[in-house]
């Protein structure tokens, strides 16, 4: 799994907590958090092209064969468990996924459009440097449920 995210100038304490999780998630279920670079933003309004280069740039990162999953507010909440089937579903088919957070300016419509899944972490707006850690955290406690492990408690 790949959480794909825009931006790359996040506080230590994002790389540190997205790592640990990262180091925890081994084998069928590893993930890897990539970076890609914001758009360039210029002194106007319109932002839409800034957004839409990131969103090409999380797609090539993503991989041509790949399921997208877009992280939105407006997208699906999922608890823990509803996560877990969803993820032992996917896994089924064998096909890679790519967990997108788009930058400070939203996602790009072109991935939200790719998107097999809109996920919501949370009727709040987070700052994408805090929805990193919560969807690598999501994503590791719902795969101790799938492994059977104790972390989670529901």
């Amino acid at each position: 799994m790949k959480l794909v995210a825009a931006g790359t100038r996040m506080p230590a304490w994002v790389q540190a907590g997205c790592d640990e999780y990262a180091g925890r998630l081994r084998g069928d279920y590893r993930l890897e958090l990539v970076e890609v670079e914001l758009g360039r933003r210029s002194a106007g309004p319109d932002v839409s092209r800034a957004v839409a280069v990131e969103g090409e740039r999380m797609l090539a990162a993503a991989g041509a064969r790949t399921a997208i999953v877009a992280l939105q507010v407006a997208g699906r909440p999922l608890t823990t468990d509803q996560l877990a089937r969803w993820l032992e579903e996917r896994a089924v088919h064998g096909e890679p996924l790519a967990f997108c957070i788009g930058g400070p300016d939203g996602l790009a419509p072109v991935v939200d459009q790719r998107a097999c899944l809109r996920w919501s972490l949370s009727p709040l707006t987070l700052p994408h440097a805090l929805a990193r850690l919560v969807a690598a955290e999501a994503l590791y406690r719902a795969v101790t449920v799938i492994k059977g492990q104790p972390y989670h408690r529901a």
